[in-house]
């Protein structure tokens, strides 16, 4: 049974940094794409980051680029969001997904690639 579990979430002040993380199990994580969702009330789910299966690509929204860090620790089934520079518009609950993949430097922004995904956690930023 695959199961990914977020955690991390809480309320923060603006200008705050969260580290957000994802811990997969009845999965091998080294063969899955990963990739951060998130959705604020009354709005689609959105892309946030990716990264590939081997860690050397990444890709973020632009809301996010240059505040937001994606990375992954294979070795023990994880993957991680670190948040900095946080928005009152940043609020949102964040949604872990994972995409099997054969491509080892393959990454995707459509949540429709996405095979399994955490049940959430939430980030609210006070402004």
């Amino acid at each position: 049974q695959v199961q990914l579990i977020e955690s991390g979430g809480r309320l923060v002040q603006a200008g705050g940094s969260l580290r957000l993380s994802c811990a997969a199990s009845g999965l091998t994580l080294s063969t899955y794409g990963v990739g951060w969702f998130r959705q604020a009330p009354g709005k689609e789910r959105e892309f946030v980051a990716a990264i590939s299966r081997s860690g050397s690509n990444t890709y973020y929204a632009d809301s996010v680029k240059g505040r937001f860090t994606i990375a992954r620790d294979n070795a023990k089934n994880t993957a991680s969001l670190q948040m900095n520079s946080l928005k009152p518009e940043d609020t949102a609950v964040y949604y872990c997904a994972v995409r099997r993949t054969v491509y080892s430097l393959s990454i995707s922004r459509s949540a429709g690639e996405y095979d399994y995904w955490g049940q959430g956690t939430q980030v609210t930023v006070s402004s």
